[in-house]
């Protein structure tokens, strides 16, 4: 991921904690809480989807996971 897509992932967490009233770490929280029950499907294109997300470890975190998501969308 590139800093350009960082910087523009960190703005939109902070827009997102400020019109929900909570801090840019509980926004992360949430969707790193949301990514954990996720990986926990038992649907094969579930699975099959987690496995196209581009992570350095086990699991995408929430920078890698919104930057593949923004990439696909800007994409179609």
């Amino acid at each position: 991921m590139n800093s350009a897509h960082e910087k523009i992932i960190k703005n939109n967490l902070e827009k997102i904690a400020k019109s929900e009233g909570i801090t840019v770490d509980e926004v992360r929280e949430e969707i790193a809480l949301a990514i954990s029950y996720a990986l926990k499907s038992d649907d094969p294109k579930v699975q099959n989807l987690w496995k196209s997300v581009p992570c350095k470890g086990d699991s995408p975190t929430v920078d890698e996971l919104i930057d593949y998501i923004a990439t696909q969308l800007a994409n179609k």
